[in-house]
């Protein structure tokens, strides 16, 4: 018997309580479905309320139909987050417009406290629709407004009803705001070349009020964009096989992955690029969130990852092509200033906590549920570690950006949402203190259709005329033949507002250190002054190693940007081998200048320690000799330690011997061992020196 579940004609949507346990049950057919589905069921069936605990007659999951005819769900498999349990959906079940069906899984399987729920075709592994929660809702959780809207507790249960979403709607954050800049978009790409699916973006700056470098991804097939401003649009650079963009693989070399988002960490494209993926192009009906990173500065038109993190297990299963759309980087430096708080550990951000995560975490989006996921990445082992996460204001999140100069993070959604944007920022009171927080919703600009973008870039403040600074969206779907587009945003001041007296100059900070290979150095930075001295904050300022040594995560450059007192230091400096390191500054317009050198040299001094024992022949006393010799390349300080006295010696050079005579007073000494402590700026190692027993005479 063929089953509809509609809306009672006139009736109160409460009175309707419609659950699967009201089906006849059916034999399934050989081939585990009906025959026929309708075609259209799998893009307008959603998940609408979910009861994990206490439902009657036990746990349930509610579908709706947000399309304008039935919908046939015959064959349909509901699951928990374990694949091997599943409810089948009987043969002639379909869903009225706006109707309700509530699948009573309790007897197949029940819901737990950190659980999903997942909708699939009877294929099994097409996944329709998902749900995922970490603690049993005091009520349900349900979608507000019915089908379309964000999961969230509900006032009520409902089963088979409309959702109790409470007397007025949900708080859903700040009101929308206009656009803060210019309400006009003008097209910014040559129109029919990077066609469509063109997905995030990220804007390198140049240094001064000159165009810097966009870089975009395409996420079919897998590409990356480095396009250049040549004064009317932004196309792809010509030079060193990137006229086309560059194919991107897997670190085998295989695969297309979907790549979704892109973003640099604070060393630019010079550090790699990091992509944000959905899965594998090759394989699409299988999700595969992951980051990749890839060298910009290999030759020839595909790269292959040279690092790679599948982040699957550690996010809610989500459909394959609703997986990680957005990335982007935020330093440790921002973050430990603004007292983040690491969920992981419950306590303030600590950068230390995190072996080879380089200088900042990688905040990635997820499309199917608008959140946003905070990980430390590490750079040497491919493993992983979240640390936050955080609304996004959106049921779906396109492209994130962040701002070093003001502090903005930015959330980006596309159509479904009317081309909003949001910013966050970490609170610093409240319930959220420590933890990021919508602060401002926006409107796209009114002279923008409402288009499908999917990245979004702002350029730096030395770009900034009149009070506007330009931003960039790509468009996913090329409408009219253009990806890309342009428009402007109000420039935030900065905390330093004076204008620079004449050309700014650089200041070297730190100083001279000597490490071990392996260790790290930091404090080395420079000063950006004007002529009177004046600091100049907001400008940028690359550093350069040249030696064996990286900064962490081993790029040889990085990008700072100077604060209010003009100061901006190095990453955490990481050494190689043996050798001298020397980093250098250097801002568009000013002259380069050197730090203080940095000398790594072996790890400790090699020291021998000889001990005699010797009868004076005045007193007829023992008395004590110990030696330590300087066999290291660096000076060092010897201290020697017996328990009838200490001598320390400082600067004592290489090859150089202390020797010190310490009178025991005694006539009779046992055996023992004296200690020779060695300390170089590498480090300090601590020797034993035995001596024999000895008698005076």
């Amino acid at each position: 018997m063929a089953v509809t579940w509609r809306l009672p004609a006139g009736a109160v949507l409460a009175a309707a309580v419609l659950t699967a346990s009201f089906i006849a049950p059916q034999a399934a057919t050989a081939a585990g479905a009906p025959a026929a589905i309708e075609p259209q069921a799998a893009a307008v069936v959603k998940i609408n309320e979910v009861e994990s605990s206490g439902g009657t007659p036990g746990d349930w999951v509610e579908l709706t139909n947000t399309g304008p005819v039935d919908a046939d769900v015959s064959g349909f498999i509901v699951k928990d987050s374990d694949d091997t349990h599943s409810f089948v959906i009987a043969g002639g079940t379909s869903i009225a417009p706006g109707g309700y069906y509530a699948a009573d899984v309790d007897p197949s399987f029940g819901l737990g406290s950190s659980d999903s729920a997942r909708l699939f075709t009877p294929d099994g592994t097409t996944l329709v629709d998902s749900y995922s929660w970490t603690s049993h809702a005091a009520t349900t959780y349900g979608r507000c407004p019915d089908g379309t809207g964000a999961f969230t507790t509900t006032s009520s249960s409902t089963k088979g009803a409309v959702n109790d979403c409470g007397t007025t709607a949900p708080p859903t954050g700040p009101a929308a705001e206009a656009w803060p800049g210019g309400a006009s978009v003008a097209t910014a790409d040559p129109n029919g070349v990077l066609g469509g699916n063109l997905s995030g973006l990220a804007y390198d700056p140049s240094g001064t009020a000159a165009p810097g470098t966009l870089w975009a991804v395409k996420n079919g097939p897998s590409t990356l964009y480095k396009l250049t401003y040549n004064g009317t649009t932004w196309a792809p650079d010509a030079s060193s096989d990137w006229a086309g963009g560059k194919a991107l693989r897997y670190p085998d070399g295989t695969g297309d992955p979907d790549t979704e988002g892109v973003t640099f960490t604070a060393a630019g494209p010079d550090g790699g690029a990091y992509v944000s993926t959905e899965r594998n192009n090759s394989a699409n009906t299988v999700s595969r969130p992951e980051v990749l990173k890839f060298d910009t500065a290999a030759t020839g038109t595909t790269l292959s990852a040279t690092m790679e993190w599948n982040l699957t297990a550690d996010l809610p299963a989500v459909a394959p092509n609703s997986g990680l759309e957005a990335i982007s980087w935020i330093s440790d430096a921002f973050l430990v200033s603004k007292g983040f708080i690491d969920e992981k550990t419950g306590a303030a951000y600590s950068p230390s906590t995190y072996a080879d995560h380089g200088d900042g975490l990688f905040f990635v989006g997820l499309e199917a549920n608008g959140t946003i996921y905070a990980y430390a990445l590490n750079q040497v082992t491919g493993g992983y570690t979240r640390v936050a996460t955080i609304a996004s204001g959106f049921t779906g999140v396109m492209d994130l950006e962040f701002e070093p100069e003001t502090g903005n993070f930015w959330a980006e959604c596309d159509d479904t949402c009317n081309g909003r944007s949001a910013t966050l920022a970490i609170a610093d009171s409240g319930a959220t203190q420590g933890r990021f927080a919508v602060t401002h919703v926006y409107e796209r600009p009114t002279g923008m259709p409402n288009y499908n973008n999917e990245g979004f870039a702002i350029a730096p403040q030395t770009q900034c005329v009149s009070g506007l600074k330009p931003v960039y969206w790509s468009d996913d779907t090329n409408d009219d033949g253009n990806a890309l587009r342009s428009g402007t945003i109000a420039c935030t001041p900065l905390p330093v507002q004076t204008v620079p007296v004449g050309v700014l100059s650089l200041k070297p900070l730190g100083v001279a250190s000597t490490i071990a290979p392996g260790g790290t150095v930091t404090g080395l930075g420079a000063k950006l002054v004007d002529r009177a001295g004046t600091p100049a904050g907001g400008e940028r300022i690359t550093f350069r190693i040249t030696g064996p040594a990286t900064f962490a995560g081993g790029a040889l450059a990085a990008n700072v940007v100077t604060g209010a007192d003009g100061v901006a230091l190095t990453p955490t400096i990481a050494a190689g081998n043996v050798g001298r390191v020397v980093v250098s500054a250097v801002r568009g317009g000013s002259s380069t200048v050197s730090l203080p050198v940095i000398t790594v040299v072996k790890s400790a001094a090699s020291v021998t320690a000889t001990v005699t024992a010797a009868t004076s022949s005045v007193d007829q006393k023992v008395t004590l000799t110990v030696s330590a010799t300087n066999t290291s390349a660096v000076p060092v300080t010897i201290q020697l330690k017996t328990a009838y006295g200490t001598k320390t010696q400082v600067k004592v050079a290489p090859g150089a011997t202390v020797t010190q005579a310490f009178p025991t007073r005694l006539t009779k000494i046992a055996s023992g061992s004296a200690t020779v402590v060695v300390t170089s700026p590498a480090g300090q190692r601590t020797f034993a020196a035995p001596y024999a027993a000895a008698t005076a005479g």
